[in-house]
């Protein structure tokens, strides 16, 4: 079965990257037709699909973050990885990654100066 695990800071200062990695374990990300996703829970609302990279490097972003979004990998860790720059507190929220049909467990990251 497939295992996912986020990483990265728990707090990042307004105006800075947040970065974050996924990692991997008992599947490939280039396995055909896998895709792998960010997606973020601000607290009290929703979940909000962040972007995905495809088995093949191809990487796509909601247009509400395409701008500040990027999503890559390294294929030789099986992992990928996100940055969103310019931060806000507005971006405070829990990050998982996934893949169909599995999960991470998630990561708090609070912007706060």
């Amino acid at each position: 079965q497939v295992q996912l695990q986020e990483s990265g800071p728990g707090l990042v200062k307004p105006s800075q990257t947040l970065s974050l990695t996924c990692s991997v374990s008992g599947g490939s990300m280039t396995t055909t037709y896998s895709f792998w996703h960010w997606v973020r829970q601000p607290p009290g609302k929703g979940l909000e699909w962040m972007g995905v990279i495809h088995y093949d490097g191809v990487t796509d972003a909601s247009p509400s973050l395409k701008s500040r979004l990027a999503i890559s990998r390294d294929t030789s860790k099986n992992q990928f990885s996100l940055q969103l720059s310019s931060v806000t507190p507005e971006d405070t929220a829990v990050y998982y990654c996934f893949s169909n049909p599995n999960w991470g467990q998630g990561t708090q990251v609070t912007v706060s100066s």
